[in-house]
């Protein structure tokens, strides 16, 4: 029988976490301390492996650009303010990861420096280096682009050897399973493949520059709190996209 793997497979990773994995289902609060700790907890258990941990994080618990501009606001104010509420969630997990004594820090791509360091590449590096958490939030500091690419666009830039894309559902599906219960889950799908089947788990954006520099994704469903940890050691979880 073989054993299971208790080493990480990777040294150094972006955890993509979308705004609304911070708000407890049906809940009226935009970011319920209880899930923020938990998935704090989870990020400093990975941390405590040795891996370097970096993370994307969304906003669209509080604000959503793009519904925001199809409703008649202008898209490029929309995106600004949806950036600065990555920020909010940014600080939200910070705070909790420091009561758990994990360092982090949180990095900018629009100045704020009361609140955030600014983006710095070398320095993000350093700090992953020493074992600190760094979060990156304000998106890529412009309109038009999402979260996703940032997460891809991170990745690139600090040599990240894979994007974990934390979701609700585990794994990419051809059709939505929440209302397709015929819906089939993908174990590993090729870049090529999630562009032409237009797959809605990430745009064609991150998934086009995740391509361009051959860094792998895996989507995977963080509501089950063994999964991240799994994911890291190299087992099965989720669906697979590389090339």
């Amino acid at each position: 029988m073989q054993s299971e793997p208790s080493t990480p497979a990777y040294k150094r990773i972006v955890l993509k976490l979308s705004g609304e994995a911070l708000r407890e289902h049906g809940a009226r609060e935009n970011i319920s301390p209880q899930i923020v700790r938990g998935i704090a907890d989870r990020i400093k258990e990975v941390r405590d492996l040795g891996v370097q941990t970096s993370v994307v994080i969304g906003g669209g618990n509080i604000w959503r650009g793009l519904s925001a501009s199809h409703r008649g606001m202008d898209r490029t104010t929309a995106d600004y303010m949806g950036m600065l509420a990555t920020v909010i969630n940014g600080l939200a997990l910070q705070s909790a990861l420091v009561e758990l004594g994990v360092e982090t820090r949180v990095q900018s791509a629009i100045e704020m420096k009361n609140v955030a360091e600014p983006f710095i590449l070398g320095r993000a590096i350093r700090h992953l280096e020493l074992g600190r958490v760094v979060i990156f939030v304000a998106g890529t500091g412009n309109p038009y682009f999402s979260t996703d690419t940032t997460a891809a666009l991170r990745a690139s830039e600090i040599r990240a050897d894979i994007i974990l894309k934390a979701t609700k559902v585990d794994g990419i599906y051809d059709r939505d399973p929440k209302t397709d219960s015929n819906a089939k889950r993908f174990n590993r799908l090729t870049f090529s493949d999630a562009l032409l089947q237009r797959l809605q788990v990430m745009d064609s954006t991150a998934f086009s520059l995740c391509m361009d520099n051959r860094i792998p994704i895996v989507v995977f469903d963080m509501n089950k709190p063994s999964n991240f940890t799994d994911v890291v050691l190299g087992k099965k979880v989720g669906t697979i996209v590389a090339e």
